[in-house]
């Protein structure tokens, strides 16, 4: 086995623990936000059905300075309401947002540049 094909694995197995923890979010934290009147408007844009899961995890999992930094900016409405959500949830799916959202985007992010690299030729 080459050292791609094992990084690769590796990459796809955190991958898809992250797509478990993405149906557990979705059904334990923003189902919940959704049935909430205050904060059913406030869940950001959904492009397709379950975009609103990433957004939620987005706004818990990132730093607050950072999160009120794309709540300012013209595409504001795009992004959760991040005081909003953080008073509406509890620190169980704080945990869950953190290490949901970080997974997804270390394992997609991992896999754009193990892929970039071998096309490179600098992985055999």
């Amino acid at each position: 086995m080459s050292t791609f094909s094992f990084l690769l694995g590796c990459c796809a197995a955190v991958m898809f623990f992250s797509l478990f923890l993405y149906v557990v979010f979705g059904q334990v934290t923003v189902r919940k936000l959704r049935k909430n009147p205050e904060t059913k408007r406030e869940l950001g844009l959904a492009f397709a059905s379950g975009w609103d899961i990433l957004n939620v995890a987005q706004a818990l999992a990132t730093p607050r300075k950072v999160h009120k930094f794309l709540e300012s900016g013209q595409l504001s409405f795009l992004h959760a309401n991040s005081e909003l959500i953080a008073k509406n949830t509890n620190s169980f799916d704080k945990v869950i947002a953190i290490i949901f959202f970080w997974s997804l985007i270390g394992s997609a992010m991992s896999m754009l540049a193990l892929i970039g690299l071998n096309k490179l030729g600098l992985l055999s």
